[in-house]
């Protein structure tokens, strides 16, 4: 990502991959919000591939139109109801089109979308995808469609996903479901469940397939990647009602990772999202011994306060999210850190948003996201706290927070400069053909000239200058400065 400050993520895309040419349905498929939303859309591709659908990025030439939704924040849903009005608008136009709702806010919603959204044809939850055939039956049939029963197994480890959009550099693969961790605010509990986590074998044969199409980098995907836990299926929570042979030979996430970095030392490797609480120090000593583990954790705290956290239910206080940052850069002094920051949360006082701030200055995370606090139905904030703080108290501390943020990132950024460090080429500059884009380690922007270099190359640069969110520099030989 070229912008480092970033306060909401909900941009939409129409997604499109390789076409089959006997298959002559025409999908329409837009992913909002969080990376296990795309991966999820590239399966929902690969299944209906099957089915006869090719994908297509004309709205008015689908068959079938899905849209795979966040309910992370309240404008993330707006933003889907906008996009359910526009379908609407081809739909007079193309009666035989049928929409379907996909992803957290069908699972939140159920059978209430289809009452307020009279567009909608189908409403699918994160577990249900394989169930589209049959869906897709039952709307031909001119019934309603839902399915939003939640598995508790990792429910598609042998689909292999189609690759939307795709550079052909970077893929997701992932690794878990759902969250046990009951943060009061969020609903992904409720809209993917419970943890469970995908067996490594499978793990592997997806990354090898990857591998063997020229990816050069794997993210490893989950909403919780350190707890990951495989001792043969099953719910994480039942995992002490396992047979002793199941929890003598159980992966975790520090060894699943070691495994990928042994198995594919020639791919680099990173992965999000982590949680402060579940994160395992082993984790860090496997990113310090392998080269192509990539420098950079995503680790969200939401606040800086305790108060706030216990509030939030985090099971973690702000001197132990300290000690863990303190361990992180004795183990790997290069690592680049980035946050998830609520503001104005319930009761949120003006002390507790200095104690934020306050944090930020001890860290100086590389960059973050940050947002004000919005009630979201069926958590238990929402159940059981007021949303007290005006907007113009959050919006003044979200701003506070942002400008604090935006220092961080440029000093950070600073620090790179005068160094050659490895970049992996993804693509052209936004802002010019005749540069090319990739990130480092730290998953910091890069951009330097084209010369001969191509996409999917690993290219040593020099850093010559910056900006906060991006490293300006220009290809070199390292055996020249040797």
């Amino acid at each position: 990502m070229e912008e480092k400050v970033i306060i909401e993520k909900n941009q939409g895309q129409a997604l499109v991959t390789e076409n089959k040419k006997d298959n002559t349905k025409k999908l329409y498929i837009e992913s909002y919000g969080c990376q296990m939303n795309l991966n999820d859309s590239e399966i929902v591709a690969s299944i209906l591939s099957k089915e006869g659908f090719n994908t297509t990025t004309l709205l008015e030439d689908a068959d079938l139109v899905l849209v795979n939704t966040c309910s992370i924040r309240e404008k993330a849903e707006q933003t889907v109801r906008k996009r359910l009005q526009k379908y609407n608008a081809v739909k007079k136009i193309n009666p035989s089109m049928k929409v379907g709702v996909l992803g957290c806010m069908a699972e939140r919603l159920k059978e209430k979308f289809l009452e307020e959204e009279k567009i909608v044809d189908l409403v699918v939850g994160p577990d249900a995808y394989r169930d589209l055939p049959n869906l897709l039956e039952e709307i031909d049939a001119g019934r309603d469609a839902i399915n939003v029963i939640l598995s508790k197994e990792e429910t598609y480890g042998d689909v292999s996903p189609v690759r939307l959009n795709s550079n052909g550099v970077s893929a997701f693969v992932s690794i878990t479901r759902g969250c046990d961790n009951m943060c009061t605010f969020c609903v992904v509990p409720f809209t993917r469940g419970r943890e469970r986590s995908r067996d490594p074998q499978s793990i592997i044969a997806e990354i090898q397939e990857l591998v063997d199409k020229d990816f050069k980098e794997i993210t490893l995907l989950g909403q919780n990647v350190d707890s990951f836990l495989w001792y043969g299926g099953g719910l994480k929570k039942d995992f002490k009602k396992a047979t002793e042979i199941a929890q003598a030979t159980a992966v975790n996430f520090a060894q699943l990772l070691d495994m990928c970095a042994n198995a594919f030392p020639k791919t680099r490797f990173r992965f999000s999202t982590s949680n402060p609480q579940d994160m395992s120090l082993d984790v860090i000593k496997v990113m310090a011994k392998h080269q192509n583990i990539c420098k950079y954790i995503h680790l969200p705290v939401q606040s800086g306060s305790n108060s706030m956290l216990k509030a939030m239910n985090r099971q973690h206080t702000r001197e132990e999210y300290k000690e863990l940052v303190d361990n992180i850069y004795k183990i790997v002094p290069e690592m680049a850190l980035s946050q998830d920051m609520i503001v104005g949360f319930c009761g949120e006082t003006e002390q507790d948003h200095q104690d934020t701030l306050e944090l930020m200055e001890y860290v100086k995370y590389d960059f973050g996201f940050m947002f004000a606090y919005s009630e979201r139905p069926g958590t238990l904030a929402a159940k059981k706290m007021e949303d007290d703080i005006p907007q113009e108290i959050k919006k003044r501390r979200l701003q506070e927070v942002i400008n604090l943020q935006q220092k961080h990132s440029l000093y950070r950024t600073q620090q790179h400069v005068g160094k050659i460090e490895e970049v992996l080429i993804e693509g052209e500059s936004k802002k010019s053909n005749l540069h090319w884009k990739g990130r480092n380690s730290q998953n910091t922007v890069v951009v330097f000239p084209k010369e001969n270099y191509a996409i999917g190359e690993f290219v040593n640069v020099k850093i010559n200058d910056c900006t906060s969110a991006t490293l300006i520099g220009e290809a070199i030989d390292y055996s020249e400065n040797n």
